[in-house]
C-alpha cells in the first residue's frame, strides 16, 4: 500500500510571502487523514511548520502518520525551506516520541498550573514594585539580546532571531510599561532589587512571558519568589490559570516549574531540512 499527500486546495500565498497548505493523507487514493502545512508568520519563507497532522482513527497504528510527516518534510523542502517545526500536545501519548524518531529536536514547551489555593505570599524582607521607565530601558535592551540568542543557540538563522526578538517584543510591548494587561516589575529583597518579572493576559490566563534572578543574587530562592508573585498578581486579576515557556536545556527552570505544580500543555520541535 502506498501513503501519499494529496492537496485539498490551491496553494495559498500571503502578501508577507508565507504559505500554507491542506492535505487528504491518502492509502491507494483513499482518505486516512489530514494534513495543513504551512510557513510561520513572520519568518517568512524559511521556516515551516506542521499545523495539523491526523490520521482516523481505524488506520492508525500502521506508520501512516509517520510517512505523511516525511511527505510534509519533502514538500516544506520543494518550498525552499531549511526548518520545520511541530507541535505536540503534553496529553497525547506517544507523538512525542514518534517526533523524536524522526529527527525533531525539542525547543521548548508550554507549561500550566491552576490557581486555586491561597494567593500566594512572599517571604519576609522581599517586596514587589513596578518597573521604573529607566530600569526597563535596561531590561528591553537585555531581554530583547537573550530571546534572540535562545532562539540562535536552537538553530534559527542570526538574522531570523534578531527580527523575531524585535517583532515579539515590540508586539507584547507596544506601549511599554503602560501596556494595557501587562504588568513589569521588580522583585526587592532587603531594599536591593534580585529581580524582574514580565506578567500578561493570553486569553483568560495569565502568561509569564519573563522572569528573571539578576546574576549576582541567584541560588538564594528568589526565582520561586517571583514566581509566588506571578500567581499572586495573576489571582488579583481574577484569574484562574497562569502559563508560561521554558526552553529545553533550562534544566534549573524547568525542576521549579515542576515543583510548583507546572504541567506541560505542549511540547514544540524543531528539525533542519
Amino acid at each position: 500500500m502506498t501513503t501519499t499527500l494529496r492537496p485539498t486546495e490551491p496553494l495559498q500565498r500571503a502578501d508577507d510571502g508565507t504559505r500554507s497548505r491542506r492535505y487528504h493523507v491518502c492509502v491507494n487514493s483513499r482518505p486516512v487523514g489530514r494534513v495543513h502545512l504551512a510557513t510561520v508568520p513572520g519568518s517568512g519563507p524559511s521556516v515551516a511548520r506542521i499545523q495539523e497532522l491526523r490520521i482516523e482513527e481505524p488506520d492508525r497504528g500502521r506508520g501512516r502518520g509517520t510517512v505523511a510527516a516525511l511527505a510534509a518534510e519533502e514538500v516544506a523542502r520543494g518550498w525552499g525551506c531549511r526548518q520545520i517545526e511541530v507541535t505536540v500536545p503534553g496529553a497525547v501519548a506517544g507523538v512525542l516520541e514518534l517526533a523524536r524518531t524522526l529527527g525533531y529536536v525539542l525547543r521548548n514547551r508550554l507549561m500550566e498550573k491552576v490557581l486555586d489555593g491561597p494567593v500566594p505570599v512572599l517571604p519576609p524582607d522581599s517586596a514587589a514594585r513596578p518597573m521604573t521607565r529607566d530600569e526597563y530601558e535596561i531590561w528591553d535592551r537585555a531581554g530583547r539580546r537573550e530571546y534572540a540568542e535562545d532562539w540562535i543557540s536552537r538553530g534559527v538563522p542570526v538574522a531570523d532571531a534578531l527580527a523575531k526578538a524585535s517583532r515579539d517584543f515590540g508586539g507584547a510591548l507596544p506601549q511599554g510599561p503602560a501596556t494595557a494587561n501587562t504588568w513589569l516589575g521588580v522583585l526587592e529583597h532587603e531594599g536591593v532589587p534580585v529581580g524582574d518579572l514580565w506578567l500578561g493576559r493570553r486569553g483568560g490566563s495569565a502568561f509569564v512571558y519573563d522572569v528573571g534572578v539578576r546574576v549576582e543574587q541567584r541560588g538564594r530562592g528568589h526565582g520561586r519568589t517571583l514566581m509566588r508573585l506571578a500567581e499572586a498578581q495573576a489571582m488579583a486579576a481574577g484569574l484562574d490559570r497562569i502559563a508560561l515557556n521554558v526552553f529545553a536545556g533550562n534544566a534549573p527552570a524547568e525542576r521549579l516549574y515542576e515543583s510548583l505544580g507546572y504541567g506541560t500543555t505542549e511540547y514544540c520541535l524543531y528539525k533542519t531540512l
